[in-house]
């Protein structure tokens, strides 16, 4: 039984789909690809996984309704090179839990319900979904605590599997099978997929059976090991891109601006970690996107990244379309357009994201020349006034007014005005995903 099913049954549900129009009147439509807009967050989040199921098959772009998900679904085929022109977009899947009074469970479940409403890849490149949290954070994990009790999804623990906040521990299936039910539901949809990861010593964590844990230490073998086996696991289970915080700043580079805590990897050694990662997991299309890893492009492409962020000016769509065409036959790195990031404290008005969206979309001469981009959450769905992007990262806060996770999530985002930017956000990507 192919993950998807083992999903559908460990929730109770069989494994038998039908089509779904719920929401027949918000589906936008480039060519042949198809996804959900105009809506509100919690109008999907409220649903069933089933549902999301079978809107997924339903709007699929074969065309093809499955009445049983099918056992083989191939990643979308950009080749080998596809992270170098991609849109990434990260969904804080910790943020959109489950929130049961003092408890945060079942992101993964969430973040399914979510992807019928994220654009898919275009003809030309890829749209690739970032999760914010895979494994547990070391404090608090399971937990959302006060608006500004720290929670923070920066300190992580290894050798401790995954997340509570993530994985749905009270039903008969594994995590392996949740991640690659997800990626199999993403990949259907057309998205590729990836995963946040950070590289401050002190902010990660070596569990230790019925020890306490210890401090992760770049010059302990054991924990080189460690580090590049948990994200092979990973990269088997159907992701394909991993977003390393803090990248520019590997072997010492700049560090009067890190403000990470913690030793990182030197240069060589970093350089080993992603050759080793890519060679153990047998996937030659890993896409290693570096948190502003930009200006000394040769320093970042040698050392086996992909992309890094920060560097283009996103607000100038001619300075954008500039580098692209600087850059056009750079196909091994090349830097992106930063529409916001993780550490956005909000205030931008809806007209400024919708310019930097549309640079990033729209500024090259040819599809081909195409730079990527970096999205958050926030970008395809606007959070509510008194939060932003770096706060839910930073803390794990419950916005529901009466325990249970409907309220949390109708309250997460904003209301009519968000759902008017939603569709113009629809209306952006349903000009770009056909060319």
């Amino acid at each position: 039984m192919n993950a998807v099913n083992k999903l559908l049954t460990a929730l109770g549900e069989d494994i038998n789909l039908k089509p779904n129009t719920s929401n027949a009147e918000h589906i936008f439509t480039s060519g042949n690809k198809k996804w959900i807009a105009d809506i509100l967050p919690s109008e999907l989040l409220k649903c069933s996984v089933k549902a999301a199921v079978e809107a997924l098959v339903t709007i699929n772009e074969a065309g093809e309704f499955y009445p049983v998900f099918p056992d083989n679904i191939e990643t979308p085929n950009y080749g080998d090179k596809w992270g170098r022109s991609a849109n990434y977009i990260e969904i804080n899947n910790r943020a959109i839990a489950e929130m049961h009074n003092d408890l945060t469970k079942n992101g993964i479940l969430s973040t399914i319900k979510l992807l019928p409403a994220i654009p898919p890849s275009a003809k030309s490149w890829a749209n690739c979904v970032i999760l914010s949290q895979i494994f547990p954070n070391i404090y608090g994990d399971g937990y959302n605590k006060g608006v500004f009790e720290e929670n923070s999804i920066y300190g992580i623990k290894l050798n401790a599997g995954y997340s509570r906040n993530i994985i749905d521990f009270d039903i008969n299936i594994s995590a392996e099978d949740q991640f690659k039910a997800f990626n199999d539901l993403a990949h259907i949809h057309g998205l590729k997929t990836g995963f946040r990861t950070v590289i401050s010593a002190d902010q990660i964590k070596v569990a230790k059976p019925y020890e306490n844990d210890i401090t992760f230490d770049w010059k302990n073998p054991e924990h080189q090991e460690l580090f590049i086996n948990e994200h092979v696991k990973l990269i088997k289970f159907g992701f394909e891109a991993i977003f390393i915080d803090s990248a520019k700043h590997i072997g010492g580079y700049d560090m009067g601006n890190y403000t990470g805590i913690g030793a990182l990897p030197e240069y060589s050694q970093m350089q080993y970690i992603l050759y080793e990662i890519r060679a153990r997991s047998k996937c030659t299309s890993i896409s290693f996107v570096g948190e502003k890893s930009t200006g000394d492009f040769e320093r970042y492409r040698n050392l086996g990244l992909t992309t890094g962020t920060a560097f283009v000016p996103p607000d100038n769509y001619d300075k954008v379309k500039c580098w692209s065409e600087k850059l056009k036959y750079e196909k091994e790195y090349a830097p992106g357009v930063e529409v916001s990031n993780d550490n956005d404290e909000g205030g931008r008005s809806y007209e400024d994201r919708l310019n930097r969206i549309n640079s990033s979309l729209f500024a090259y001469e040819y599809p081909s020349d195409k730079l990527p981009s970096f999205m958050q959450m926030e970008d395809l769905f606007p959070l509510r006034y008194d939060t932003n992007t770096h706060h839910l990262m930073m803390t794990n806060p419950s916005y529901s007014t009466d325990g249970t996770p409907v309220s949390h999530w109708e309250n997460l985002f904003t209301k009519e005005d968000g759902r008017a930017y939603n569709a113009k956000v629809g209306e952006l990507f349903s000009h770009a995903l056909n060319l």
